[in-house]
């Protein structure tokens, strides 16, 4: 598809890479390699490391610093060389084949076709209950198999020799380089997995890695984790940094002071902190392509599926206050559940082209006639909600800030519950929630990549929202119009103005991370999208 998607956030070119600081020469002195360790400010810890199963931007940030797929993200917007030294791709666009160089494990095993074969099989086969499955919906029947209708050996990768990998798709679908670069596509050692079993990647030792680092403490519940170089990775001698020591810091004034007095060379900054930092020349702002919104459990309650009910709810909410007041990071007000600026048609991007004004801005008094009329159609005089967030900063913020305007209806009462971020995750999962703060980031920058959660059987629509007419257009996106590109902006488009009219979700604010970052840490990437950072460049400047 020739639909532009090169990402324009902020000062973000494109959404593969921002360089922090301009990265210059560096010695290769000993004594300045002594001192090649970076020590990174997280707000939520690890909490997981199996490449098939991990869901979060923390574990995929983790994964793509001490894995590697077939292509790796680079910057301008492109992928380039990982596993595999170059690849092809047959005239129809539906078959890759990609010729690998030989690389190892740390564990020194070659890494070989087969352990793309056996990782990707692992991920669609429905007994792993992966949430990051239906990514390879366009490999050549892994829906039949996400379904059980088709073997998990019917899917379209297969392994040619040692060092060659030949993926057949269902359809021609530019985006899927993109794909073969993220976490989910990873290779698995299935010697590693096999001899671990249920305690596979639980904890730094039942693993190995193939990226430039290996986790070397982790025990899968610390706060705290370190990477070391791999000195077993293909090009381990351009890989500065000797160690990466990550440290969960849910404190914005802790981690600021650590900071001061350097034991972190980098910390994200909240509430009132980016205003006084922001003239510092340590201070850098990110915009990402991910949204914040709250997800309401259509399961079994009559109120939250009342779609007056859930329209009341967004409509009481001041979105500008919010990230102005509040959040004051960068963040600007949701214009829908896609991000600004991912993708665009024509010069038209998606959001100014999709959008539906009422279903992101506040509007207090048809928001309490809506809710007492939901009050009434559900057999009710009045409403106990609680509202599930992380215990991070930022999340405790949007509690506090939410409840405060629900308060303002008629009739209800909210409860806040802050849950580690390991928790919170998991009762998400299993719906365990009555309206949850969830955020999601593209992993490539395509609309599909949000709007594909929303459709009925999709695992990560967690509070079951069901439409139709929007599985009908994600449908055809992903199908019939897949490579008509008319059509299939038409399809996103019209997805995202149902979500939006039937207030599937309430979207809330596009994540902007303010930090501070030591001036004489040099070459680190961010990405926009999927996995956030890379640190295969970096190095502390003398």
């Amino acid at each position: 598809m020739k639909v532009k998607s090169a990402v324009k956030l902020g000062t973000v070119a494109t959404f593969a890479a921002v360089i922090l600081a301009a990265c210059g020469s560096s010695s290769n002195s000993s004594s300045e390699a002594s001192k090649q360790t970076l020590n990174w400010m997280e707000a939520s810890a690890l909490p997981s490391m199996d490449s098939a199963t991990a869901t979060d931007v923390v574990s995929g940030e983790t994964l793509n610093n001490t894995g590697e797929g077939l292509l790796r993200f680079g910057k301008n917007s492109s992928v380039h060389p990982g596993v595999a030294k170059s690849y092809k791709v047959s005239k129809d666009g539906k078959t890759y084949t990609f010729n690998l160089r030989k690389s190892n494990w740390s564990n020194g095993d070659k890494v070989t076709a087969k352990d793309f074969v056996y990782a990707w099989q692992r991920t669609v086969n429905p007994k792993t209950a992966s949430q990051y499955a239906y990514m390879y919906a366009p490999v050549k029947n892994a829906n039949e198999i996400m379904t059980s209708k088709k073997p998990v050996s019917s899917l379209g990768v297969k392994a040619v020799g040692d060092y060659k990998v030949v993926v057949t798709l269902t359809q021609a679908t530019d985006y899927f380089p993109s794909l073969a670069a993220s976490p989910m596509f990873f290779p698995q050692n299935k010697t590693v997995v096999q001899k671990y079993g249920k305690k596979y990647a639980t904890n730094a030792q039942n693993n190995v890695y193939n990226g430039p680092f290996k986790l070397t403490y982790w025990t899968g519940t610390s706060d705290n984790w370190t990477l070391s170089k791999n000195s077993k990775y293909w090009n381990a001698k351009n890989v500065k940094l000797k160690k990466i020591n990550f440290k969960t810091m849910k404190d914005p004034q802790t981690s600021l002071s650590q900071y001061q007095s350097g034991k972190l060379d980098a910390t994200y900054l909240s509430g009132q902190q980016p205003k006084n930092y922001k003239n510092d020349k340590q201070y850098v702002e990110r915009k990402g392509a991910s949204t914040f919104y709250i997800e309401l459990n259509q399961r079994k309650d009559t109120m939250m599926k009342n779609k007056k009910a859930r329209q009341a709810l967004s409509l009481a909410i001041n979105r500008k206050q919010f990230v102005d007041k509040v959040l004051a990071d960068g963040s600007s007000q949701a214009k829908g559940l896609v991000s600004t600026g991912l993708m665009s048609y024509k010069g038209k991007d998606f959001n100014t082209a999709s959008a539906v004004p009422e279903a992101t801005s506040q509007d207090l008094t048809k928001a309490k006639k809506l809710w007492k009329e939901a009050l009434k159609e559900t057999g009710r005089s009045s409403y106990d909600l609680t509202l599930t967030a992380d215990d991070t900063p930022a999340a405790k913020n949007t509690l506090e800030f939410v409840q405060s305007q629900w308060s303002k209806l008629d009739n209800i009462k909210v409860t806040n519950q802050s849950l580690p971020f390991k928790t919170r995750l998991s009762r998400s999962e299993n719906g365990q929630f009555q309206a949850v703060v969830s955020g999601w980031g593209a992993d490539y920058p395509d609309a599909i990549s949000f709007l594909e959660m929303f459709t009925k059987t999709n695992s990560y629509n967690r509070g079951k929202w069901v439409n139709a007419s929007y599985d009908k257009d994600i449908a055809a996106a992903d199908g019939k119009d897949a490579n008509n590109e008319a059509a299939r902006w038409t399809d996103l488009v019209d997805a995202q103005k149902t979500l939006l009219k039937d207030q599937g979700v309430i979207p809330l604010y596009q994540q902007g991370r303010s930090q501070l970052v030591k001036s004489n840490v040099k070459g680190v990437i961010y990405f926009p999208t999927g996995a956030n950072w890379d640190f295969s460049k970096a190095y502390i400047a003398k």
